[in-house]
Parts: structure tokens; C-alpha cells; sequence
């Protein structure tokens, strides 16, 4: 048996909204300021599920944030293309929310800019008094509107939330009745003076004989302090930093829960998939004291589970998890007394990298193969749009989906990631410093500060801006960043880790005390790239490296499975 495990689709219809003429693009603009991008969400779901199909795959996971942002249009119209590719192809599709799908009980505002062919853009707003800014019209309609978990759960209805008629076996934590009044617990504030009745989503199906899918809800909606107005968005701790982290302090059933399940699969011997949005292990590749040291507490940062959440869920007996989430290729093991627990972080359609997961089902072993997508028909439908609103970066001159999101991810780490989370005398210098300079520095005998420093660059120089960049690349894709780095790059960068990797002690606050943690970060994301595809021994947790690294044309080829 062969599984597809997908996250964070997003998807967005570009053919229509309600209300709007024409297509329905919405503003690169937005995109930059993003961690993914929107109108390509579109054709990109539909190649990564046309070559689901391909493999002959009928069982699909979504590992949350299915829609856009939870807008009631594009909750209905992610719905009704799953919904078809179920009655053409058969496929059955399992998700689980993502904390872009809903928002606590009642939902909330979304407010988006969508592009006229001119570049200027239209606001769509479901908020009546949401200003029009420098829109040069303004939509308001509740088609626009998030939905909380009641409204959301419908119109994901048929994805596993309430039981089929062709389920073997069907419950939540709650019991085998799927009536969402029957699924509900207690969440309170920090203070313990607010209280609310939450819904909890999660459930265990047996889509097939021997198969369970245990579908754990990690959204948490945490009242704030005071009795504030259950209605309004800002009553509640949004949950997207908070996760498995705050699932040990509010959801300790869903635990119990687990251990139960486990332990049930394990005596009917049923195998046992585990998914949910967030991750359970942190995906840095062991550098998380070094980021905490260069960055502090990013917002990157804030959104990794603590040590805790991995001790806890291996203690349930559950042994392999799928989440999503950050938009990330990774897989990170944990071991301890109690047992053990891997992760397999799957990576979005939208964002760099674009594949999916492909899980074979063994005796006692998973199989994970990753599905590098990049002949993704129509990806570039939204240019023209783009090269009348900007096209400074030339984004449209992308070769493919992959080359976009590239492209994209280089915009990412110079208009979001070095402004908001790089100490500001690094992110000033970074496009200034040639990895000429950085061998220079390296060697100097001086701690020097970073005002001592000026443009230090010519025409043509790799800087420390293209090797910060290779840096998110291989955060975000491991093993598959290397189908994009030249051998040549790689190269130099080792050289330089190994310059900065000195007994010297820097003096701190200087240039090169930062450099050298920097540095630290590159050899991790160098040396402990996780393999895109691996074996999963469930006996005792080991991975086995199935190809350290397949090159990029034979993994578009054959799909990566």
C-alpha cells in the first residue's frame, strides 16, 4: 500500500471570486511579504494531484491548511476540486485543520488585495470598516469571511471529520458519535477566569482493512485574560506559534487518547499513520541553541515544539508523525527510555521546496519517498499581472514552479527574513561582503565591529547575501537544496565554515563573533541534511538513507517515487 502525504496546499481559485470580474489574482506585492505564495496554489495542486494519480495512489493525506486563509469561497471551492478528483479518480482525501482553515468558534475577518490587469489592486475585505488604503476600490463581502470550527468542518466535511459509510471503523476522542455537539471540551484562559467550549477535530479512521489514520487536531484557541467577547478575534491566542506546545497545557486528553490508539493498533495489529499541522519535533538540524544565539527568539523560532512535546508523544507509543506547517523537508528522530518518535516535516506546494510525500507501507517498516513537483502546467498564468504591478527581481522570467519559488525564497531572505530576524550590522552588510572578504576577515587578527566595515564587494562577487540565501535553502529543503546549489558554491562554503572553525575567541559583539555563529549554522545545514528519501524501521525507530541525493532532472522524471 502507497499513501500521499501533502501540506499546506493553500489553495486559492484564480479563475474567479464572488464579486470580482475577470481572474481572481491576488498582489505579488503580498507574496514577498509572505512565507508562500497564492495565485500559483492554483495550477500547483492540481499537478501534484494529477501525478498522485499517475502513481496509481487512492489514499490522500492533507496534512492541514487546505484553503488560503479559511475564506468561506475558498473553502468551498478547495472542497469542490478534492471533491472532484474523488469522483473521477477515486481518490480519498484525509486532512486534518491547519490554523489557516478556522479560527476558534466563530471565525474572523480576512482582508486580501486582488490585482487589476493595470497593477493597481482591488481590497476584498468581509470586514465593514476595514479602511480602503491605496486599493483603488474596495469589495465587501462575507464570501471573504474565516469561519470557525462548525462552519470550517462542513465544508470539509467529506475529508474524514465525520464518519463515511465506507468507514470500517470510525471514533474521536469523544466517542464513535460524530456530532460535533458531542465533540467539545473546556479551554481556559492563563488566569483561569475565562472559560470556553472548544471544539476538538481529531479523529481515528480504518479507510481500509488494517489501516488506521489517527487525524490529530494541534489548533488551540487560548482565551486571553479577562471575559472579552467570545466573537472577536482578538479574545483568543492565535494558534499558529503556538501548536504542540501549548497541546501539552490545554488538550491532555488528545494524549491519553493517543496511547489508547496505540496501544489498540498494536494488539489488532492494524498499521498506524499519524498526522497533524504542526510539527513535534524542532527541524533545525540540531542548531537551535546556535540560531537562538544569532537571532534570538524569531518568529521562526517561536513556532518550534519544546523538547517536552517529543518526550510526551513518545511516551503515547506512537512512533512515526506527518506534519506541516512551516513549509519545510525534513525528518528528525527522537529517542529516549520510553521509546522513540520520527518526524517527517512535508513540504508546502507554495513555497521552496514544492514536493509531497509518498509513504509505502511495510511489515514492520515505512518507506518515504519525496515528490520533487516542477512541470506544474499554467504556474506562470499570474505574470502578466505581475509585470504590471513589478517585475524589478524578474520573477517572471522564471523557467518553471520551482524556479519561481526560488526566486521567491531569494525575495523572502532579503525583504522579510534579514529586516526581521538578522542582527541589523549583518543584514546591512550582507550584500556588501564578498566570501573573498569573509576568507579576508576570517584570518585578520583583529576583532573588528561592524561599522569598521564598508562595501567590500565587485560585480560578480558571491556575497554574504547569496550565502545566507543558500543557508534557507538547504533549512528548508535539506537533501533537495543540493539539485540547486553548485557543487562549486558548496565548496567555497566549506572552506569558509572551516576558516571560522578556529580556537580563537572572537571578541563578542564583534564582526566575526557573528560570522563564526553564522558559520556554525551553515556546517549543520551543510552536514546534517536529512535524506529526501529513507526507510523508517518501526521496531526501533532507525532511518536508513535510501539515496543521499537524487539529481533534479531524474526526480521530476519519475516523481520521486
Amino acid at each position: 500500500m502507497k499513501i500521499a502525504v501533502i501540506a499546506d496546499p493553500h489553495f486559492h481559485d484564480v479563475v474567479s471570486w464572488p464579486g470580482l470580474e475577470g481572474p481572481a489574482f491576488r498582489s505579488f506585492a503580498d507574496s514577498i511579504a509572505s512565507t508562500r505564495v497564492f495565485n500559483e496554489s492554483s495550477p500547483a495542486l492540481k499537478a501534484l494531484l494529477d501525478d498522485i494519480v499517475r502513481h496509481g495512489i487512492s489514499l490522500v493525506i492533507i496534512a492541514g491548511d487546505l484553503s488560503d486563509d479559511g475564506q468561506r469561497a475558498a473553502m468551498a471551492k478547495t472542497a469542490a476540486l478534492l471533491d472532484d478528483y474523488t469522483r473521477r479518480h477515486g481518490l480519498r482525501f484525509l486532512a486534518t485543520p491547519g490554523n489557516h482553515d478556522l479560527y476558534a468558534i466563530h471565525g474572523r475577518h480576512q482582508s486580501k488585495r486582488f490585482l487589476n490587469a493595470d497593477g493597481s489592486h482591488v481590497l476584498v475585505t468581509s470586514d465593514a470598516e476595514m479602511p480602503q488604503g491605496d486599493s483603488v476600490a474596495r469589495l465587501v463581502t462575507d464570501d471573504m469571511y474565516c469561519g470557525g470550527y462548525a462552519q470550517a468542518l462542513a465544508d470539509m466535511a467529506s475529508f474524514g471529520f465525520f464518519r463515511q459509510a465506507s468507514d470500517l471503523h470510525w471514533e474521536s476522542p469523544f466517542g464513535s458519535d460524530d456530532d460535533l455537539d458531542n465533540r467539545r471540551f473546556v479551554i481556559r484562559s492563563a488566569d483561569g477566569a475565562t472559560e470556553r467550549n472548544m471544539i476538538d477535530a481529531s479523529y481515528l479512521v480504518e479507510p481500509v482493512a488494517g489501516l488506521w489514520v489517527l487525524s490529530l487536531d494541534a489548533n488551540v484557541f487560548e482565551p486571553r485574560n479577562g471575559d472579552l467577547d467570545p466573537v472577536a478575534e482578538a479574545s483568543y491566542h492565535d494558534s499558529t506559534s503556538a501548536g504542540w506546545n501549548a497541546m501539552l497545557r490545554h488538550k491532555p486528553f488528545i494524549f491519553d487518547w493517543m496511547s489508547d490508539v496505540a496501544r489498540r493498533a498494536r494488539a489488532q495489529k492494524k498499521k498506524l499513520i499519524v498526522f497533524s499541522h504542526y510539527p513535534m519535533i524542532n527541524p533545525s538540524n540540531g542548531a537551535l541553541a546556535d540560531e537562538m544565539a544569532l537571532f534570538g527568539m524569531s518568529d521562526s523560532l517561536r513556532r518550534v515544539p519544546v523538547r517536552a512535546v517529543a518526550e510526551t508523544v513518545a511516551a503515547t507509543g506512537i512512533k512515526v508523525h506527518f506534519g506541516g506547517h512551516l513549509h519545510v523537508n525534513h525528518t528528525a528522530v527522537y529517542h529516549d527510555s520510553d521509546g522513540f518518535l520520527v518526524n517527517v516535516a512535508v513540504p508546502s506546494m507554495v513555497a521552496f521546496p514544492p514536493a509531497y510525500k509518498v509513504v509505502g507501507i511495510e511489515a514492520e517498516r515505512l518507506t518515504v519517498e519525496t515528490a520533487l513537483i516542477g512541470d506544474v502546467p499554467g504556474y506562470d498564468v499570474a505574470f502578466p499581472f505581475y509585470r504590471a504591478e513589478t517585475d524589478s527581481e524578474g520573477l517572471t522570467g522564471a523557467a518553471d514552479h520551482v524556479d519561481f519559488l526560488d526566486r521567491h525564497l531569494a525575495l523572502l531572505v532579503r525583504e522579510r527574513y534579514l529586516p526581521k530576524e538578522w542582527p541589523a550590522d549583518l543584514a546591512r552588510l550582507a550584500p556588501m561582503l564578498s566570501l573573498v572578504e569573509l576568507d579576508r576577515l576570517a584570518g585578520d587578527p583583529r576583532s573588528l565591529l561592524a561599522e569598521e566595515i564598508g562595501p567590500r564587494v565587485s560585480d560578480g562577487q558571491l556575497t554574504l547575501l547569496d550565502m545566507i540565501t543558500d543557508w534557507y535553502r538547504l533549512r528548508k529543503a535539506n537533501s533537495l537544496a543540493l539539485d540547486f546549489i553548485p557543487p562549486e558554491r558548496i565548496a567555497r562554503y566549506r572552506a569558509l565554515v572551516r576558516r571560522f572553525r578556529t580556537d580563537r575567541s572572537w571578541l563578542p559583539g564583534s564582526l566575526q563573533a557573528q560570522l563564526a555563529k553564522f558559520m556554525r549554522l551553515m556546517s549543520a545545514g551543510l552536514d546534517g541534511n536529512p535524506s529526501a528519501d529513507f526507510t523508517i524501521d518501526l521496531r526501533d525507530g532507525a532511518v536508513e538513507d535510501l539515496s543521499r541525493h537524487r539529481g533534479r532532472t531524474e526526480r521530476r522524471q519519475t516523481g520521486g517515487a
